[in-house]
């Protein structure tokens, strides 16, 4: 997960309680968001949705209010519905919600299982690593197993070229200019803005050498 700064302002279509989801909802959101599901990190999705953090369940005032609406993929919507509705919230500044679960890339494109895992045993960390886990790894229906699978393999890819431009920036027998151009790219990478970030970072997190070269990179 990541996090992110919500306006204050909200769109001006949500006073009208006619709709939550107008362009000027979407376009907003989709900046406060950096263009990502706010759960599986996904960029471009097929399938776009306005999500309400808080279940409205028909209750006015949490279905037309900003601070509910999130943006979210559909594939991760219809995991999370209603049946998760106590989350970290990513846009709460007191917490830290990339460092409160872990995430760590498969190692192959098809790796079966991604790992996911809370940094501590409170309600939201547990409840949020079960949904992020779900999202990740589900095969309760042949279309989520498939999907799942579709997602496992994109974040391997992302992993893969951000491995090879390690492994670009230590290699001396490259150019200097090449080797720092690979380096550039690797603190673009590690950006909360770019796609599965959480992955990447975690690497990061955990890794002395990758720490001392892009830890300074981690917003």
């Amino acid at each position: 997960m990541f996090n992110v700064t919500r306006t204050p302002d909200a769109p001006q279509s949500l006073f009208r309680r006619v709709s939550y989801s107008e362009e000027d909802v979407l376009n907003e959101l989709r900046e406060i968001f950096y263009d990502k599901c706010y759960l599986c990190e996904i960029k471009d999705p097929t399938s776009i949705n306005v999500e309400h953090f808080d279940a409205h369940q028909g209750d006015l005032d949490k279905k037309f209010d900003w601070d509910n609406l999130y943006y979210v993929c559909g594939r991760c919507n219809n995991i999370k519905l209603a049946k998760y509705n106590n989350l970290l919230d990513c846009t709460d500044e007191g917490i830290d919600v990339f460092k409160s679960i872990k995430h760590l890339p498969p190692h192959t494109p098809y790796q079966s299982k991604i790992i996911i895992e809370p940094m501590s045993a409170d309600d939201k960390t547990r409840e949020t690593a079960e949904l992020i886990d779900e999202i990740f790894n589900t095969d309760k229906t042949i279309n989520k197993k498939i999907t799942g699978k579709y997602l496992r393999k994109k974040v391997f890819q992302k992993y893969n070229r951000f491995l090879e431009l390690v492994n670009e920036h230590l290699d001396e027998e490259l150019p200097q200019d090449r080797r720092d151009d690979a380096l550039g790219r690797l603190r673009m990478l590690v950006s909360k803005k770019q796609e599965f970030s959480a992955f990447i970072r975690w690497i990061v997190l955990e890794d002395e050498y990758l720490f001392e070269l892009l830890g300074s990179s981690l917003d």
